[in-house]
């Protein structure tokens, strides 16, 4: 069974380690902010739904996520097969594997907070069928028609994501997150003595603004 992701975090303020007192203050007036939670997957927009790619694309922007990546591929049977190898021996297999790779399918990684599971809430259940009934507005239940044909695609959980970005996408990075960390260094190295250095001098000079030296002096 596969492990829910823990995902990978970046703080968005991050202080120098040695701060004088005056700094500390400025610390706990303006540094609380949270910690964002990014995690990636795979979506593939099924062969017979791809002229309705872009209205699928729509929603999964209006979702929250940000394609990081995105490729029109047409996979071989033998293809598909290595994609599915987890399904290898159940039934429906052959005809799994005939269907995707019938004609060309859209690739997409996807990226944002709890990313596996909230995509997999947008697709809805696998098959079409229950989907109309009991989440008429996922993708599924929209552009879906059976069990088979089901319009879309999704990651089960961290691991099966990992695979099958590497899979359709040989060059991506997954572990470490590199988006988190060079926005941890960037924000170290560049912002945060700028914004230390501001706020400090913004509370110095007790600015005539009424609600900005209120603040300042709260």
């Amino acid at each position: 069974m596969c492990a829910w992701s823990a995902g990978r975090y970046f703080g968005i303020y991050e202080l120098p380690k040695k701060m004088s007192e005056e700094q500390m203050k400025i610390k706990e007036q303006f540094m609380v902010a949270p910690r964002i939670h990014v995690e990636r997957t795979l979506a593939l927009i099924k062969p017979d739904v791809l002229h309705k790619a872009d209205e699928i694309e729509d929603i999964i922007l209006r979702s929250g996520f940000h394609i990081v990546q995105k490729m029109k591929v047409h996979l071989s049977p033998e293809k598909c097969s290595d994609f599915y190898s987890e399904q290898y021996g159940k039934m429906f297999f052959p005809s799994l594997t005939a269907y995707m790779s019938s004609g060309p399918i859209i690739a997409l990684e996807l990226a944002r907070h709890d990313a596996i599971n909230i995509w997999r809430q947008v697709m809805g259940p696998s098959n079409s069928l229950d989907a109309k009934k009991t989440h008429p507005e996922s993708i599924r239940a929209i552009y879906g028609t059976d069990d088979l044909r089901n319009a879309v695609h999704g990651s089960y959980c961290l691991t099966s994501a990992e695979r099958e970005i590497r899979f359709i996408f040989p060059e991506a990075s997954i572990e470490p997150m590199p988006i988190g960390q060079v926005a941890m260094d960037y924000l170290e190295r560049f912002v945060n003595p700028t914004l230390l250095s501001g706020l400090i001098n913004l509370c110095k000079q007790k600015p005539s603004d009424p609600y900005v030296c209120a603040f300042c002096l709260s």
